[in-house]
């Protein structure tokens, strides 16, 4: 009886994980569990372990892994991620071989109670309250930024800075002057909350960036790639713990977002 309901059980699974797309399936428990594991690692300050399905806070909360809900389209995913979702699409640092395929966009399914819960809810005035000043590229004349302080993200993005600084001019067009940190507003076309509602996220110079909507982009079409941020740029971002929107099949090249758990090496500044 327990083999049967264990093979019945492999079987719903199985059909489950095949009505996501390719690029979306994890391919072992393995791999999994290493996800987990980073989550946990990523941020030291809150969480605490994995106890089977649940993820266990430092203070005590609970929640969920996986809401139940099966295998979800691209849609579905990003508008109500479980913390699982957020894990599924892998993000690969280092230069990109090729474009994103349909609908490979890691980072951008964000579970809302995580976040909220790490860095508050803007909605609520809470993010603002830990956001401070970071120097942005002084030596090229850049402005003050202002992120969080919870979780690192401004001590790390402090290092992205003098990193980013020390870069030849001719780099200094992708980067100044930078278009914006924080800012409590849902994503274009959803009512998601941005990354930059959690102080979070770093988009620099649109001069040269491109985004998928202004592209002519429209959800479920497919669309041409289009990028000419320097991957210099890119490199520095991702050994910091920043995953880049250049790597999203919805692109938004002029996007950065602290999001170490999807990266294989933590920060190297926290």
């Amino acid at each position: 009886m327990i083999q049967r309901a264990l093979a019945t059980t492999g079987l719903i699974l199985a059909a489950l994980w095949c009505s996501v797309p390719p690029h979306a399936q994890p391919a072992t428990g393995d791999q999994r569990a290493a996800a987990l594991a980073r989550l946990v690692a990523a941020y030291p300050e809150h969480l605490a372990r994995i106890e089977g399905d649940m993820l266990v806070w430092k203070d005590g909360t609970r929640m969920p892994i996986d809401d139940g809900r099966g295998g979800k389209d691209h849609e579905t995913r990003l508008a109500t991620a479980d913390i699982e979702d957020m894990l599924t699409q892998p993000y690969s640092a280092g230069k990109p071989a090729a474009p994103p395929t349909l609908n490979e966009d890691p980072g951008r399914a964000r579970n809302t109670a995580f976040f909220d819960k790490i860095y508050g809810d803007c909605m609520k005035g809470e993010v603002s309250r830990h956001l401070v000043e970071v120097p942005w590229l002084a030596k090229k004349g850049g402005k003050p930024l202002k992120v969080t302080r919870i979780n690192g993200v401004a001590e790390v993005l402090k290092a992205v800075s003098a990193e980013l600084d020390a870069l030849p001019a001719r780099f200094d067009a992708y980067l100044l002057p930078a278009a914006g940190t924080y800012n409590c507003r849902p994503i274009a076309g959803t009512k998601r909350v941005s990354g930059h509602g959690y102080g979070i996220a770093v988009d620099i110079a649109t001069r040269h960036a491109h985004y998928w909507r202004w592209s002519g982009g429209k959800a479920g079409k497919a669309f041409a790639y289009k990028n000419a941020i320097p991957f210099e740029i890119v490199e520095i971002f991702e050994r910091h713990g920043f995953i880049w929107g250049g790597k999203w099949y919805h692109y938004d090249t002029m996007h950065f977002e602290y999001r170490p758990e999807l990266l294989d090496k933590l920060p190297a500044a926290r």
